[in-house]
C-alpha cells in the first residue's frame, strides 16, 4: 500500500512516532521512536537486544503511529500504519537509513550511535493506513 504525500509529510515532520511490536507469545510493546520515511517506507532503528528488535525477528508484524491533538477537535490528525518489518543489520541501506537518521536528528550520532555491532534498522513496509484529519 502507498503512502499519500500528505501521510509522509506528517510522519516525516513530526520528531517521534509510537511503534507496537508483539512477539510470539503476543505481549504487546508500545515504545517512541525517531523515524524517517524515504521510498515510501518508515525507518527507525533499534539495538540489536531492544525487544521492538527481538519481537521483530519472531513477529514482522508492526504498527506505527503519529498523531497531534488539539484541543479543538477540528484540528486532530493523524495517521496509523499497520504493516510488515525487515531488520537491516549492515551495507549500503543501513548506512544510508543511518545517515538519513543522522541529519534529521544531529545528536542521534553523539548519543545513540548506531554501529552494524550493536544495531539493526528496521524498515516498515504498509500494508493498511488509517489517516484522520489530512487534506
Amino acid at each position: 500500500m502507498r503512502m499519500t504525500k500528505a501521510v509522509a509529510r506528517l510522519i516525516e515532520h513530526e520528531r517521534v512516532c509510537r511503534v507496537a511490536t508483539a512477539g510470539r507469545r503476543g505481549m504487546p510493546h508500545l515504545v517512541p521512536v525517531c523515524q524517517v520515511v524515504a521510498g515510501g517506507k518508515i525507518y527507525f532503528a533499534s539495538g540489536t537486544d531492544g525487544r521492538k528488535a527481538l519481537n521483530l525477528a519472531e513477529n514482522p508484524r508492526v504498527a506505527v503511529t503519529v498523531d497531534l491533538y488539539s484541543e479543538d477537535w477540528a484540528h486532530i490528525k493523524g495517521v496509523m500504519i499497520q504493516g510488515r518489518a525487515r531488520l537491516i543489520a549492515r551495507g549500503s541501506t543501513f548506512r544510508r537509513i543511518r545517515a538519513l537518521l543522522y541529519r534529521k536528528y544531529p545528536q542521534y550520532s553523539r548519543e545513540a550511535a548506531l554501529d552494524p555491532s550493536d544495531s539493526v534498522v528496521v524498515e516498515v513496509t504498509p500494508t493498511r493506513i488509517f489517516a484522520w484529519g489530512l487534506e
